[in-house]
């Protein structure tokens, strides 16, 4: 019955979150506003609420940090896999778009974000790399939550100033909602996701229990790979429509975006850092995570289609070899 209930909440985040996509997408077609901007701030934020209320409900109503951790760096991991098996799909079209110049700079904040992550770890149990001890923050905020709100605000920063590729195409039928309309609706859809989402924090958290898992192998599992549904789900639609800018932008976007979430939830949580590396299996999403980025990072910038393809197929390597590990 628990894993019924799973299924259940899972289809309905991911429902609940392509109704809010779509309205975004008429949001595009009504609007002069870049590709870059629309799926690297709006869409991805959309897509990125069931990580927000699922990691928040992890840290402060269950008190399970680890959860909240396992669930942000697995849905990043996933969200990259994901979007090398799309890529590979539509190789040919991927590597004849002009990706906005601006998503070059988001994956470079996002591998800074992993790069203050792995300086916060503990070694032995003795004092962290380089960041001193999160048992002493700032103003009750962790180092790392620091130097990850400043670079998600460049982020944004970067997105909103950017004018979008020359090829961007706004494709779709014609919009016959008013805007009022639209706005209320996804108003509607946002709250069906808060919902589900909270309620999958408890599932999620009483299948580990049941099953004996790491809480950061379950994050990443059931919580990561559940939340990032909407983004992959989005991110396909709009490969098939050739509108490969937001499409990269949704999920580089969400990426950056969970771990201004990672940040959130640390300055709620009163229990100490939710940086506290009690898993294993958290490091082991922090570095094959930091890797996957790196190689997105080479993948927008190479041009060559086999070259492109080969660092698509590591990037899958990345999350078959977290899972093997």
């Amino acid at each position: 019955m628990l894993y019924v209930i799973y299924l259940i909440t899972v289809t309905a985040v991911v429902w609940f979150s392509i109704l809010a996509s779509r309205y975004i997408d008429m949001i595009d077609r009504s609007t002069r506003l870049s590709g870059a901007f629309l799926g690297g701030v709006l869409l991805s934020a959309i897509t990125s609420l069931p990580e927000l209320f699922t990691s928040i409900s992890a840290t402060i109503l269950i008190d399970n940090p680890s959860l909240c951790i396992g669930n942000i760096l697995g849905s990043n991991l996933f969200n990259f896999g994901m979007l090398a098996v799309v890529i590979l799909i539509f190789i040919k079209g991927f590597t004849a778009a002009k990706l906005a110049r601006s998503h070059r700079y988001v994956m470079l904040l996002l591998m800074s974000m992993y790069l203050a992550t792995i300086l916060n770890w503990k070694l032995m149990g003795g004092n962290n790399i380089i960041l001193g001890s999160t048992d002493s923050p700032w103003f009750f905020v962790s180092i790392t939550s620091v130097i990850v709100f400043v670079l998600y605000a460049l982020s944004v920063r970067f997105l909103a100033g950017d004018n979008g590729s020359e090829d961007d195409e706004k494709d779709g039928d014609e919009v016959t909602l008013s805007l009022r309309t639209i706005v209320v609706r996804f108003v509607l859809a946002s709250l069906g996701i808060i919902v589900a989402s909270v309620i999958l924090t408890y599932v999620t958290d009483d299948i580990a229990t049941s099953l004996n898992l790491g809480s950061g192998l379950a994050g990443a599992l059931f919580l990561g790979v559940a939340t990032s549904l909407p983004e992959v789900t989005s991110t396909i639609s709009l490969f098939r429509m050739r509108n490969f800018d937001i499409a990269f932008g949704n999920i580089a976007g969400s990426n950056v975006f969970n771990y201004f979430v990672l940040a959130v939830a640390d300055v709620l949580y009163n229990g100490g850092s939710v940086y506290h590396f009690g898993d294993s299996k958290v490091i082991n999403l922090t570095i094959f995570g930091t890797l996957a980025s790196a190689l997105i990072y080479l993948l927008i910038r190479v041009r060559p289609i086999w070259l492109k393809a080969l660092l698509a197929l590591c990037t899958v390597a990345c999350y078959l070899a977290f899972l093997m590990v």
